[in-house]
Parts: structure tokens; C-alpha cells; sequence
């Protein structure tokens, strides 16, 4: 096991843009990841396994950053939820589309995870990163300290402090304008995935007709018969055509927009996360102000002294904050164009093969008139 990691400036060996996850491997319930990274010496590639418990590790180590100025105003890159081998109905609903496939959504979702925080100014220079993809022992497994993104502290603060009204328009219109996304975007997911299930549902039993017509088929010189096996056999050819190309529709609509979605529905969660921080900084700013204004002779210079200290970290955050939401939106909008082209480029594709499969069966049919 490592030792614990200092949070110090570091540059990255690697290409931020070019990490893969390339494959699972299953060892009873336990899942690891193997992790490809190109060197920026140009010399070679960093090939380290991980499991769900690293990638938590990670995240929890760049969680704990409370040393960097406006920390709190990052919009983290979301993890997805641990995945599991023989995952129960709740964890499947949890993953949505990750849970799909044969684990190909579910890398995808955790390699963009980690080229988002490869590639983030602030992030990629904790040195938790670098051992993360480098290191070809894994990472401790020691619990990190419970700190200010504590999902239960944050659960309880919300009832208190989610409404509370914002000093600055900015955010509060950016505030307003994320509760009606997250929503949208939750909604738009979960309907999406409804469709593919529906799709996966319509293959299979186009799968089972298929299968049950050629148990229609009989031997012998009776040319009625011979006539009506052979329909049975076209038949049954034609619907394991719409078994395939069904399939490949649900396909490409998990692996293009599907995923595009899934991505869009949790970074808004991110977003929603961090203002939601800032919220309560900003609560704590004016009870410091507060505090200062009322305190007695003998302890308003040290309430003035929390107060200029909350005031700073309170600025610092701002700023990064509205830094993170100006680069969020336009990647956002890059994310969804480039899933919604992927996604017309892919069932184009598809209908243009099926077509020609089609074709040919009507061809065939023609042929039996």
C-alpha cells in the first residue's frame, strides 16, 4: 500500500487527452480496469489495472485539496456509481446506461472521467493523479478525511441552506437556470433509456419468432409443404435481419447520444454541487459579517480577522466558480453536438446496410410469387 499523498504541485507525464480504459477483467465480484497512457516523452505508454476502489481513492484525494485556494468552486468531474458483476435491479437503474453492453459504456464513462481531470488546471496538478496513471502498484486503499464535500453534510445542509437567496445575480440566475436543467436532463436520460430497453426487448423477440419459425419446417416430397417451409425458412431469415439491425440501433443510441446524456444528466449534478458549496460559503460569509459587526470590544479584532479570512476564500471561490461555469457551458454544448452528430452518422450508417438487406429479401419474396 503507498504511503498517504502530499497535495503538491505536479505536472503530468502523460497525455491528458489520449488515457483509455481498455478492458475489465472479472475476478468474482471484484472488477479491475486496465488503464493505457501515452508518455509526453513520446518513449512508450504506462499500462496500470485499477478497481472502482482507486477511482475512489482519486476522487477523494482531489475532495480533500482544502489547502488550494477557491478549491470549492471547481465543478468536479462526476464518477459514475460502481458498477457490479451480478448487479441487483436498484445499482442497474443507478447506472442507466452504463449498465448496458458488455461493460464497453461503463469504460467509456470512466475514461472521460479521468481525461476530464487530466486535463483540468487545477486538478491535474495534485500529485494523487500522476500516481493514479503511472504507478504500477495500486493506490492505498486508507480512508481520506471526511471534509467539506461530505455527501451527509451536504444532505442536511440543504434542507437549511439550498434556498437561500444569492447576493450576486450571476449566480443566482445560474442557480436557477441548473434546478431546471438537472431536472431536464434527468427526465430527457431516463426516457432515452426507456427507449433503448424497449428496442432490446423488440430484438429478442424478433430473436425468439425467428427461432420458432424454423421449427415450422418439414421434410417430405409434398410441394405444399416444401412451399410453406420455404416461406418459413425466408421468413425466419427476415426477422433475424430485424433482430440485428435493432440491436445495432440500440447500440449506437447507448454509445453516441445515450452516453451523451448520461454524461450531461451528472455533470449538471456536478455544477449543482458546487454552488451549492458556494451557497454555503456565502452563508458563512455573512454570519461572519455578522458575528464582527456585534462582537464586544474584546473580541472584535479577532471576529475581523474571521471575517477578512471568509471574505477571501469566499472571493476565491467566485472566481473559480465562474471560471468553471464559462468552460462547463461550452463544453456542454460541444459534448451534446458531437453526440447528437455521432448518433445520426451511426443509425445513418445502419439504415443504409439495412436497406440493402431488406432490399434483398424483397427481392426474395418476389422471387416465390
Amino acid at each position: 500500500m503507498m504511503e498517504e499523498v502530499k497535495e503538491v504541485t505536479s505536472i503530468l507525464s502523460v497525455h491528458g487527452q489520449n488515457i483509455k480504459v481498455t478492458e475489465v477483467l472479472k475476478d468474482g465480484d471484484t472488477l479491475t480496469f486496465l488503464i493505457v497512457s501515452q508518455k509526453l516523452s513520446g518513449t512508450g505508454e504506462y499500462h496500470v489495472d485499477r478497481t472502482y476502489d482507486d477511482f475512489e481513492w482519486l476522487q477523494q484525494h482531489l475532495f480533500s485539496q482544502d489547502d488550494e485556494p477557491g478549491i470549492q468552486g471547481v465543478i468536479f468531474p462526476p464518477l459514475p456509481a460502481k458498477a457490479q458483476v451480478n448487479a441487483s435491479a436498484k445499482v442497474v437503474k443507478q447506472l442507466g446506461f452504463l449498465a448496458l453492453g458488455e461493460w464497453q459504456p461503463y469504460c467509456k464513462a470512466l475514461e472521460i472521467f479521468l481525461r476530464q481531470i487530466a486535463t483540468h488546471s487545477i486538478l491535474s496538478k495534485n500529485k494523487a493523479v500522476e500516481i493514479f496513471l503511472t504507478s504500477s502498484e495500486p493506490p492505498g486503499r486508507q480512508r481520506v478525511r471526511k471534509n467539506i464535500f461530505n455527501r451527509l453534510s451536504q444532505a442536511v445542509e440543504g434542507m437549511r441552506k439550498e434556498g437561500h437567496k444569492d447576493v450576486d445575480e450571476f449566480f443566482q440566475t445560474e442557480r436557477d437556470h441548473n434546478l431546471v436543467l438537472t431536472g431536464y436532463t434527468k427526465t430527457a436520460a431516463e426516457r432515452f433509456l426507456d427507449v433503448v430497453l424497449t428496442e432490446q426487448k423488440i430484438a429478442v423477440a424478433c430473436g425468439h419468432f425467428s427461432a420458432a419459425l424454423r421449427l415450422c419446417v418439414e421434410a417430405g416430397e409434398d410441394p405444399d409443404k416444401q412451399a410453406f417451409s420455404k416461406a418459413c425458412v425466408k421468413l425466419s431469415e427476415l426477422f433475424e435481419s430485424m433482430k440485428k439491425n435493432i440491436t445495432s440501433v440500440a447500440e449506437n443510441n447507448v454509445n453516441t447520444l445515450g452516453l451523451g446524456l448520461d454524461l450531461e444528466s451528472r455533470y449538471q449534478e456536478a455544477e449543482k454541487e458546487m454552488l451549492f458549496r458556494r451557497t454555503c460559503k456565502l452563508v458563512e460569509l455573512e454570519t461572519a459579517r455578522r458575528n464582527a459587526e456585534r462582537a464586544k470590544p474584546v473580541k472584535k479584532a479577532a471576529m475581523e480577522e474571521v471575517k477578512k479570512a471568509t471574505e477571501t476564500e469566499f472571493k476565491h471561490i467566485c472566481g473559480v466558480a465562474k471560471q468553471e461555469i464559462s468552460r462547463f457551458q461550452g463544453a456542454r454544448v460541444e459534448m451534446l453536438q458531437q453526440a447528437l452528430v455521432q448518433w445520426c452518422e451511426k443509425q445513418l450508417f445502419t439504415a443504409r446496410q439495412n436497406a440493402d438487406q431488406f432490399n434483398q429479401h424483397l427481392q426474395v419474396f418476389r422471387g416465390m410469387a
